[in-house]
């Protein structure tokens, strides 16, 4: 089996006194797309962000590449190859659909390989050509979503933290989006660390998941078997098959293989 490119140990992190995160432990191999599935407050956003710099955990430790990251600046963590899609997509909406895409090339200096990789994004999502000129806040919010997605793949990382790109998108582009991101990894071998409301459509599309409760890991597996899984067909995909409402869902991390 692969060494991890991506292994957090331990991991808490907090909102002032309120713990967000409490013993997280989680591995992304080189190639995967790995999924974090969770409800509203879940913690799954802290556990991407603890993970990218733009929050420092208070305890546990954070590897990528065989090197240790806990509590690097965002800026350090981008330019070493992880690149964040933020919920929300937090695009820069005065800069044109062109000028974005260049932002996520910011620390890069080859000016041809630049343009390149501008064309690959355009292939997967032709839409930006056509717009390239325009203010990227005119774009509707799944074009919103494919520039952010864009942005991320022009830092050429060896991981990109995706979180919710599903989020106030209809189901339709919903399938596009995960359709794209699934290429994205067959295609161009970008490993994932996908955080998503959308269980089914995540569980689909990864190949290894996490359900993440309270701040806490309580179910892991490989994907095919976790959609199996009665608590998360239950809880998590809508479908009740034995289980009981209102009792403790999962009393210790259960794992698959």
């Amino acid at each position: 089996m692969s060494e991890p490119l991506l292994s957090v140990r331990n991991l808490e992190t907090y909102y002032g006194p309120i713990t967000a995160i409490r013993g997280v432990s989680f591995d992304v191999t080189p190639g995967q797309i790995v999924t974090i599935l969770g409800a509203n407050g879940a913690g799954k956003t802290t556990v991407l962000k603890s993970v990218c710099g733009a929050m420092e955990p208070q305890k546990g430790s954070v590897a990528f590449a065989g090197r240790t990251i806990t509590g690097r600046e965002p800026d350090w963590v981008a330019r070493h190859g992880i690149a964040h899609v933020p919920e929300g997509r937090e695009i820069f909406p005065f800069m044109t659909v062109k000028g974005n895409l260049m932002m996520g090339a910011y620390a890069r200096r080859d000016k041809d390989g630049i343009e390149r990789d501008i064309e690959i994004v355009y292939t997967y999502f032709p839409i930006l050509r056509e717009r390239a000129q325009s203010p990227a806040g005119f774009l509707s919010g799944g074009q919103q979503q494919m520039l952010a997605i864009g942005r991320g793949l022009m830092a050429r990382p060896k991981l990109m933290l995706l979180d919710e790109p599903s989020l106030g998108l209809s189901p339709l582009l919903t399938k596009e989006i995960f359709a794209i991101i699934a290429r994205l990894n067959q295609e161009q071998g970008v490993t994932m660390l996908l955080v998503e409301q959308n269980a089914n459509m995540a569980l689909k599309t990864a190949h290894y998941g996490y359900v993440l409760e309270t701040g806490r890991i309580v179910l892991e597996g490989e994907c095919a078997k976790l959609i199996q899984n009665e608590d998360v067909r239950e809880f998590y995909l809508g479908q009740k098959e034995t289980a009981v409402r209102g009792k403790k869902r999962w009393k210790r991390t259960k794992r698959w293989r």
